[in-house]
């Protein structure tokens, strides 16, 4: 429980999102179409790719100013809803880091968890609304319960992916009540939600990284 994350490690975690991203880039926007307005996976790759870029020309030194950048690229570069809400869940991020170069488990969970907060305090969602939202609540929910144990971050990452995998899977389903989405009514059901599997991305891409 005492192993730090260095501003390295989450860098890793972020351009390893951004890859994950580009390789199911056709898959989420296939998953936009049926719900959507089958760009979220264009607008995802090019939003990730444009924080990859930022990354590569700057040196940043803490864990704040690396999420803050990432954060205000998707504000700015990213399409519909989201940009706002993956934006803002990496700026309460970086918020929450502040000016530290390390972070210890319980920062990272305690980050993860404020990015919740900004997503809810943007897009309003709740549980069941078939948001990303029902992936990214379970998955920080996971990693709280798997620190309290006394578990490594390493197995917690593995337990948050999991939830949110499963929170993924439950969307499809659900009734959308937000977004696009929610115009289909009935339509909307059987249908997984791109925004959730992004998030689920998200958890894999940590799982894959040096933490």
């Amino acid at each position: 429980m005492d192993e730090n994350v260095t501003t390295a490690v989450l860098e890793e975690w972020v351009r390893t999102f951004a890859t994950l991203i580009e390789q199911n880039r056709d898959y989420l926007t296939e998953l936009d179409a049926a719900i959507g307005d089958a760009d979220h996976g264009s607008n995802m790759d090019r939003g990730m790719k444009a924080a990859v870029a930022a990354l590569d020309d700057a040196a940043l030194t803490t864990a704040g100013a690396l999420f803050t950048k990432v954060g205000m690229t998707l504000v700015s570069t990213v399409g519909g809803a989201s940009g706002p809400l993956f934006g803002t869940f990496f700026l309460r991020m970086g918020a929450s880091f502040g000016d530290s170069d390390t972070a210890s488990p319980r920062d990272f969970a305690a980050a993860l968890r404020a990015g919740l907060g900004g997503v809810v305090a943007r897009g309003k969602a709740e549980p069941g609304d078939k948001t990303m939202y029902d992936a990214l609540a379970p998955a920080v929910d996971a990693l709280d319960l798997a620190l309290e144990a006394q578990s490594q971050l390493a197995t917690g990452l593995k337990a948050a992916r999991d939830a949110a995998a499963t929170g993924r899977d439950a969307t499809t389903p659900m009734l959308a009540r937000k977004g696009r989405a929610s115009y289909l009514g009935e339509r909307s059901v059987g249908h997984q939600d791109p925004g959730a599997t992004t998030v689920a991305l998200l958890l894999e891409a940590a799982t894959e990284s040096s933490f």
